[in-house]
């Protein structure tokens, strides 16, 4: 019975993450099935298509409307996702075979026993995970709907000129050698365009909740090591419970190593995106407040939507980075603030490797630069908001 809770508790931990991942083809491979390797390599494929197909008339019309502010921005505001998720897609797909061990940790952490308290603790660090996986599909479906549905009725919250848009408005500005104002050229883009927008929001939301779920895991399993270590004098067999929690103590901090490596370069470009996005969001909502510049009402909303977007996702990025040094900075506080002095001087002694290595505090990097912290976030913030007030002078 325990055995078929664990699996239950296992699948509703991860099962949300992975559905997502395995539909764009992203998810590791648990078993060497040939048809199912197959079959998600084909996913793959279509879904690196689709993506290519959508961004490289995105990017060649924004090279034809290079110096106009606004119809750049109403193109980064697609191309720059677009190209993240590219980022993305090719991270996850080159380290399949580095990300499986973790995901073979998670499930073993899950099916060995554990105390009802610590099963709480992983329970409630995946109900984040899962909640963060629902508001993302909730926002690609909401994107989907604004973006994709409204067009068809000849509705949209771009910024359509002639220049980019001849005749009807497609979904993301796009330059195509053929003419494709006429039926069924239009409906045909309007329905590629409306895939290559789902497929890379999952691939998107799918890559962030997957790096959040492999963290925020790590991060229960450091909060039930601290638990352990305060309370180590009451195990019947000192030596046996130390030498366990060293040993798990070592596999979280190479855990965190892998994902580091892994995501490093990832987080760098969230970062450089974050940054441009955000001052060209900033630049154009405060332009349009000062001195209105034909935007409607809505359009304007669309805007300060997105930008909130972007603000949220950075914010989360640095949460959980900020959430797993603090976890870290527990298991260090445990071992110093333990009754070590009543100990015999050789047992005392043997604290000292769990001390060593928490005192690093665990952290993911943007780029092996800075860590993804709270601290970080101001300081983008910051540093946006100073390129925003550049912007606006050099306007001026």
């Amino acid at each position: 019975m325990r055995d078929n809770a664990s699996i239950e508790d296992l699948e509703w931990a991860i099962g949300l993450n992975r559905r997502m991942l395995k539909i764009v083809g992203l998810w590791p491979l648990e078993n060497k099935d040939t048809n199912v390797a197959l079959l998600s390599k084909l996913q793959l494929l279509f879904n690196v298509a689709t993506l290519i197909f959508v961004l490289i008339p995105a990017l060649w019309s924004l090279i034809r409307v290079w110096g106009d502010m606004m119809l750049m921005i109403d193109n980064l505001q697609y191309t720059l996702p677009l190209l993240i998720t590219a980022l993305k897609v090719s991270i996850l797909w080159s380290k399949r075979e580095v990300l499986m061990p973790l995901i073979d940790m998670i499930a073993k952490d899950w099916m060995k026993a554990k105390l009802e308290k610590e099963r709480n603790v992983m329970l409630n660090r995946a109900r984040i995970t899962r909640v963060l996986a629902m508001c993302g599909g909730f926002m690609i479906l909401l994107t989907l709907l604004i973006t994709i549905i409204l067009p068809c009725f000849g509705l949209t919250l771009r910024h359509v000129t002639n220049l980019t848009d001849p005749g009807k408005p497609l979904p993301i500005q796009s330059y195509y050698l053929y003419d494709v104002s006429k039926s069924p050229q239009f409906e045909l883009m309007l329905l590629i365009q409306g895939i290559g927008l789902g497929l890379s929001g999952l691939s998107y939301t799918g890559v962030d909740t997957f790096l959040g779920l492999l963290i925020l895991h790590i991060c229960g399993q450091l909060e039930n090591l601290h638990v352990r270590l305060t309370n180590l004098g009451e195990s019947s067999n000192y030596k046996v419970a130390l030498k366990y929690n060293v040993k798990d103590h070592v596999r979280l901090i190479r855990s965190i190593q892998v994902i580091d490596d892994t995501f490093d370069l990832m987080l760098l470009g969230l970062v450089f995106f974050f940054g441009v996005l955000f001052c060209l969001h900033g630049f154009l909502i405060i332009n349009v407040v000062n001195r209105g510049n034909g935007l409607s009402f809505m359009q304007l909303c669309w805007f300060v939507s997105a930008s909130v977007c972007v603000l949220l996702h950075m914010c989360l990025y640095c949460a959980v980075g900020e959430f797993l040094v603090t976890q870290s900075e527990k298991v260090n506080y445990a071992t110093y603030q333990y009754v070590w002095y009543t100990m015999e001087p050789k047992a005392a002694r043997n604290l000292v490797l769990i001390m060593l290595r928490a005192k690093k505090p665990l952290h993911i990097t943007a780029g092996k630069t800075f860590p993804m912290t709270m601290a970080t976030f101001c300081n983008l913030l910051k540093t946006s908001a100073g390129y925003i007030s550049v912007l606006l002078a050099n306007r001026d």
